[in-house]
């Protein structure tokens, strides 16, 4: 990310920085991978490893099922019952040792103080709006928009309305590709998006308060488990911070599909990189323009990868016929070629745009099936290709 300040900070890092009344401000470095990639300094009033009480918070069910036989599957998250915060109310859906797919329907509660210290997490807004607390600051967010927090960053979801949120949980970080980035890290003129569309905070947010708890997921030996933390004071009371790691926003309307003359591979849509996973989004757009082009997928078989498409808004087209519409979701197994619908293919040709919106998630490991997916799963999808209605 590129470099940002907001608040006040020390001309010089790593020097006595006091407010009005001579006390000393606690600086924090907030870094990734061991003091070798991007930072951001944290100002605190109050000492942030001070903490009075630590017990054991069960986490939402983390438990999967392995996708055995292995076939597509077809999940319909309207039917998913869903309620609570935007982070206790989370189900999981799909899962592997690298990312965690999680879906919830929110009211208007605020969630709990969390910080997931497992990884970043990328949360697509499907509907709603709001704002996330964060030790960097306020982070509004809204419908088509993704949120990226990085690992152990304090925060809070605050919905003004009901919000629809696919959180993608990382065990890793999140970043954009890096064929977009310069060798300086800058977005370079043919990434769909630029430092412009990039949203961060742009101001402190100071609360006061005494033994506040905040919900902490993270690892041990067993896999992830959950940690209630009692901090002496609360953690947003950061009066500045500089540097290029901090939370922010993406919305799908700044993205600029890229176009070709015949139909163009996943990759031309990615928005987003993990540790062994991606982040794609397809979006309206004007399609190819080869006089005989065939605008839907090819068939194929991506032998190293499983496929997560999650349908957001408008019409697929290359899933009409196999009971796939908004708010669906599709996994496509690796071992396994996938592609339209046969009858999606004749009924493509010819056209000039398509009006959908989905986000895909390509991983590299198999995904397994969570407890929120097999609440919700459509039993018939695997032989719609051969069944055509």
């Amino acid at each position: 990310m590129y470099y940002r300040r907001v608040g006040e900070v020390p001309r010089t890092r790593h020097t006595q920085f006091r407010d009005d009344a001579g006390r000393l401000h606690h600086e924090e470095l907030m870094g990734e991978e061991g003091f070798s990639s991007d930072s951001s300094l944290l100002y605190h009033r109050g000492v942030p490893s001070a903490i009075v009480a630590a017990e054991p918070w069960e986490v939402p069910d983390q438990r999967t099922t392995p996708n055995h036989p292995l076939k597509p599957r077809h999940l319909r998250l309207p039917q998913l019952e869903t309620g609570g915060d935007p982070v206790t109310g989370r189900r999981l859906l799909l899962a592997n040792t690298d990312v965690r797919i999680s879906y919830v329907a929110t009211g208007t509660e605020p969630s709990p103080l969390f910080r997931d210290a497992v990884g970043d997490e990328c949360v697509f807004v499907e509907s709603g709006s709001g704002v996330v607390e964060t030790v960097f600051g306020v982070l509004p967010y809204r419908t088509g928009d993704y949120v990226v927090v990085p690992r152990a960053t304090t925060h809070r979801w605050v919905p003004a309305e009901p919000s629809r949120l696919y959180a993608v949980e990382a065990s890793g970080h999140i970043a954009p590709p890096r064929r977009y980035l310069s060798r300086y890290g800058q977005l370079l003129e043919h990434a769909p998006y630029c430092e412009r569309d990039l949203h961060g905070p742009t101001e402190p947010l100071l609360h006061e308060g005494d033994d506040v708890t905040v919900l902490v997921r993270h690892r041990t030996s067993a896999g992830i488990v959950g940690t209630r933390m009692v901090h002496a004071t609360h953690p947003f009371d950061v009066v500045g911070w500089d540097g290029c790691l901090y939370p922010y926003t993406l919305n799908v309307e700044d993205f600029m599909p890229i176009t070709g003359k015949v139909h163009q591979p996943p990759p031309v849509h990615q928005v987003f990189e993990g540790q062994r996973f991606v982040i794609c989004n397809f979006l309206p757009r004007k399609v190819d323009y080869h006089p005989l082009s065939v605008p839907v997928p090819y068939y194929h078989s991506n032998v190293d990868s499983d496929e997560v498409m999650f349908y957001v808004a408008g019409d697929y087209e290359a899933r009409k016929g196999s009971g796939i519409g908004v708010g669906s979701i599709s996994l496509h197994p690796g071992g396994y070629a996938h592609g339209p619908q046969p009858s999606a293919i004749e009924a493509s040709l010819g056209a000039e745009a398509f009006d959908e919106t989905a986000v895909m998630v390509d991983t590299f490991a198999p995904l397994e099936l969570g407890e929120g997916a097999l609440a919700c799963e459509d039993p018939a999808y695997a032989w719609s290709w051969s069944r055509q209605p």
